[in-house]
This record gives C-alpha cells, structure tokens and sequence, in this order.
C-alpha cells in the first residue's frame, strides 16, 4: 500500500529506482539513525508519505531545525514584553504570534489592544517605522542563518533612512554549534545527519566539516524534494557503510561549497556571534547572534530597559525532548490530548516546521503507545 505514494511524485519511477537501491544498500546492515536538522525535512517527509517505506535499518530522527520551536522561554516573555510598551509597534513572523510564554503570547496581547503586526520580511517592519514616525517599531529578529542576512539588510536600511524609531530584538541562532551541541552530549546515538538546504544556501556546505572532523559524523546537505530526501539517504548509508564520514552536497542545485559570500558578509558587518540558550539543548558558546557595537543603536535589548524576567514552564511540555531527538511527539503526556495546534502548550505544536504539528496532521500510523516511545 505504501509504494502508492512514490506514483505521486514527479518523477515516480526514479523514486522506485532510488528506493530499490536504498533497500538493497541496507539489506545486510545494521540499523542506522539519521537525523534531519530541518523541520521543512520533516514536514516534506511526512507530506509526501515517505517514512513508510524507508527500509526497517532505516530510523530518521527529527532535530532542532525549528527557529521558532528552540526561542528559550526567556526570550518569548521578553517578545512579548514589548508587545505590552505603550508606543510600541511590535512586528514579527506569523509563527512566533501564537508560540506561549509564561503566562501569555503575542496573539493574546494583541487581542487585548496591543499593537503586535505580522510581517512577511524585516523590510516591512522597517517601512512600518518610516510610516510611524511617532511610534517606536520593534521587529523580533528570528530564524537562523536563512534569515539573518535579511534582517541585517534591513538594519542597514534603517541607518540609510535615518529612522531613529526602528530597533530589533535578536534572537537569531546559528546551527552548526547547535549540531555539535547534540553529539557531545553524548546521549543521543546517531549515525548521520541530513544537513538543511535553505540554512545550507547561505553558509555553504563547508560549514559542516567541523562536525566531521570532531565526529566522525557523515552529513549530507540535502534538498526537500521526495527525490532529493532518498537520494540524501542513499548517500548517508553509502558514507556509514564504507566509515568514509564527510560532507556531500546532494543539493547542488540550490548550495555550494563556498554559499552565498555576499550575505556572510553582510551578516558579520551588522551581527556578531554570541552565546545562546536553546529550548532544550540549553546554553549553547556562540550559537547566537547579537548587534555589533557600530550598530548597538538599533539593538532594541539597548534601548529599553527590559527587567528579569522570572519563566515558568509547563513541566509537562516535552517539547524540550522532541527537539534534541530524544522522544517522539506521541509519547508526549499533552499531545493531541490538551496539545492541538488550536490550544498549544508549546513552540513545537504551533510552527509550521514544528515536529509536534507535522506528527498531529500527518501521523496516523495506529494508537499512541502505553510506554514512552524513544528514538
């Protein structure tokens, strides 16, 4: 029943040829377990229905590759601090709006009167500001290497404007310490990573060798195409069959070795790297990316006063857990039970690269297990 979903695809018989090969390279192998950092991978494999015929040696393991899911609950609350400022515009990505604080969100505060704007690029938020000249603008910078070139295009725009009411509150992360974070933990068994194509684009595909350097580990910048996901798989079990680790690029048409210089540098003219806090792999040395001092007069960190913030998690909420791989979305005590993508109790259930809403809208696989269901 499964093999009906391969005549879907563009090309249905290359995905047959692809995955005859997959099955036959794993047929005398140990079971292996890949990891796939972006969470547009893990939708993209559970719309396209690929996960039921992946050979049984198979396991893919969902990451960390979710901007909005891994914002520390401290950084939440302080978005949301913000939004309560009187005479402040706050202006964000439509899946931070409804990611819970402590004790509230952005799309609460704005049902209750504060002026919170969705916005489709830092562009807009700066145009906001120019609009409003008597209203501060903040715009919550978020997203990973992706989008920080934009958001420092966009501060650079502001400085050309002369706009004195524009500043961003940065909480952008970048995912190569993210990646190493995880193996030196030493508590999660995997045996390759499928590297994210959009992050891919603009650090290029050298970013990885220190993960295979320091690991061992096999990575494989993959595309989002059903083809692109097989083809990413065979070559990770080519390179853990033959203990030959390093970095492949299977999606040459969209990355290269060197990525997109222009937009590093741009990217460390206006950011600096510092140190981070993720949801659920903690304090993470230089995964973070904060205003440099040319450029302090836009940071909005700066230019408000923001108090300590006390965070209350729910300690029920094991989103913590899905993000660093260690259990699945269904063994989770609240999902789909008290946990829908109407009534979230975390980031994971509420973005639209989030682990926890792929599982809810496309795992049906049979009933949740009695006993915790690990990777």
């Amino acid at each position: 029943m499964a093999l009906k979903y391969i005549d879907e695809f563009r090309d249905g018989q290359l995905a047959r040829r692809l995955l005859t090969q997959l099955k036959k390279r794993c047929r005398d192998l140990e079971p292996m377990r890949f990891m796939e950092i972006c969470g547009t991978h893990t939708v993209a494999i559970f719309r396209s229905g690929l996960r039921p015929l992946f050979p049984p040696t198979v396991e893919l393991v969902s990451g960390p590759g979710c901007p909005v899911c891994v914002t520390a609950g401290e950084d939440i609350d302080k978005a949301v601090w913000f939004a309560s400022q009187p005479g402040v515009v706050t202006a964000t990505f439509g899946d931070l709006l409804r990611v819970p604080g402590s004790r509230t969100s952005l799309a609460q505060e704005r049902a209750r009167g504060a002026d919170v704007r969705m916005v489709y690029s830092a562009t807009d938020a700066v145009e906001l500001a120019r609009q409003n000249p008597d209203r501060q603008v903040v715009f919550i910078g978020i997203g990973f290497e992706t989008t920080a070139p934009t958001v420092a295009a966009a501060i650079v725009m502001a400085d050309r404007l002369g706009l004195e009411n524009f500043s961003v509150f940065s909480i952008h992360k970048v995912l190569p310490p993210a990646m190493e974070a995880l193996l030196s933990s030493g508590d999660l068994h995997l045996d390759g990573f499928l590297c994210p194509g959009h992050v891919s684009t603009i650090i290029g595909a050298k970013a990885y060798e220190d993960v295979v350097r320091r690991y061992g580990m096999p990575c494989v910048v993959t595309g989002f195409e059903p083809l692109d996901i097989l083809q990413g798989l065979l070559m990770l079990v080519e390179q853990h069959a033959s203990r030959d680790a390093r970095v492949e690029i299977q999606y040459r048409r969209g990355v290269t070795w060197e990525g997109n210089t222009a937009a590093q540098e741009l990217m460390a003219r206006v950011f600096r790297p510092a140190d981070a806090v993720w949801r659920g792999l903690g304090f993470i040395a230089g995964s973070g990316l904060v205003l440099r001092d040319d450029w302090a007069r836009f940071d909005a960190a700066k230019r408000f006063s923001v108090p300590s913030l006390g965070v209350r998690e729910d300690p029920a909420c094991r989103c913590g857990d899905v993000l660093r791989g260690a259990l699945r979305p269904t063994s989770c005590p609240l999902f789909r039970k008290v946990c829908t993508p109407q009534n979230p109790k975390g980031p994971c259930m509420v973005s639209s690269e989030g682990t926890c809403g792929a599982y809810f809208k496309y795992h049906h696989d049979g009933p949740d297990p009695d006993v915790e269901e690990k990777y």
